[in-house]
């Protein structure tokens, strides 16, 4: 009976033990699948007409330029306007595949292959479809998850626990420079590591670096201010470090199976892969994948940077709250506590 009464009030944990199976199960479900149904297609060149009325599943031809070339087409797959470009001429038709989107561009081949060779394929950015080449971007973005989300909350809740930060409450300092002080010895230990597992995937798996490093340096900035600043909320309705462990995981989970890291956003039901579009993950990944393997200039990211840059603006500005209001009773208290002190000894 005790221990029924101790689960009943332990509301995490029994969220976890009920929610967490059914998250998995719709997640799995839904989501945990590497058949490839869309492919992204553009057609030009002079017979480009005639070629798109014969590409047929799962290839989807969003635009037709009779007019296009093939250093437009391959500035379009850099830019990541398109997975696959068809370039129809007229003595033959030829297809530019974008290899950083590796199931897709393995669906493309393969569907391109069994229509007897009439279109040659050419794999551009992964050549050989190499899996380490698209997971070192993504593992990338992961570590940065682990150490703002996991290991931000954990140490926060410590504190809280050793009662440091309620020394911190009675002393001069704003919430934003308390949150700001915390969160730097992270920040910079996050950046660490990522420079050395870029460094070491680009060394040891022949990943390729082909774009801007301070580019990349911006949106791991920026994707780390927001996994940093998840951390810190992770922290403020925890009690212990358990709690932390429980609900950082509970975060972490859903960014790693669908954002796109494990099973592609193409394959997901429309519904589980909205959700993809609204995990912080999902647009690390696009920006390191472009910047990594295809050399993507800022002009193609600007939409995953500015979703990441209002992510890390809304996730602070609500740990800077979230942390005001945590501390908050304290305040009263301690002055509270330094008046009766006052009064006992004017007793």
């Amino acid at each position: 009976m005790k221990e029924f009464l101790e689960l009943r009030r332990d509301r995490r944990t029994v969220a976890m033990i009920i929610v967490l199976p059914l998250v998995l199960l719709v997640v799995f479900g839904y989501a945990a699948s590497f058949n490839v149904d869309t492919v992204s297609t553009r057609v030009v060149g002079p017979q480009a007409q005639q070629v798109a009325g014969e590409l047929r599943d799962p290839f989807d031809v969003a635009e037709v330029d009779p007019q296009g070339d093939e250093a437009g087409a391959r500035e379009q797959l850099r830019d990541g306007e398109a997975d696959v470009v068809v370039i129809a001429g007229d003595g033959g038709s030829r297809a530019l595949v974008d290899g950083s989107q590796l199931f897709v561009a393995k669906a493309a081949v393969a569907e391109l292959a069994q229509r007897g060779g009439d279109i040659d394929a050419e794999v551009l950015y992964n050549p050989d479809l190499e899996t380490s080449w698209v997971m070192v971007p993504a593992l990338v973005g992961l570590i940065l998850m682990f150490i703002g989300t996991i290991i931000t909350s954990i140490g926060l809740v410590r504190e809280r626990q050793a009662g440091t930060l309620e020394q911190l409450a009675v002393m001069p300092f704003r919430p934003s420079d308390v949150i700001a002080g915390k969160i730097a010895p992270y920040f910079a230990l996050a950046s660490l590591d990522m420079v050395v597992v870029t460094v070491v995937g680009c060394l040891l798996f022949g990943v390729p670096f082909e774009g801007s490093v301070v580019l990349f340096a911006l949106g791991a900035a920026l994707f780390l201010f927001t996994v940093l600043g998840i951390g810190v909320l992770v922290s403020t309705v925890s009690q212990n470090q358990g709690q932390a462990t429980q609900m950082a995981m509970m975060v972490m989970l859903p960014q790693i199976l669908l954002s796109g890291m494990i099973f592609p956003l193409e394959s997901m039901a429309v519904g589980v892969r909205w959700i993809g579009y609204l995990l912080p993950l999902t647009y690390f990944i696009q920006i390191s994948n472009g910047i990594m393997l295809r050399g993507a200039p800022i002009a193609s990211l600007w939409l995953p940077l500015t979703v990441l840059a209002g992510m890390a603006a809304l996730v602070f500005c609500s740990a800077v709250l979230r942390f005001r209001r945590d501390l908050a009773p304290s305040r009263p208290a301690a002055k509270g506590a330094d008046t009766s002190v006052e009064a006992g000894g004017a007793r």
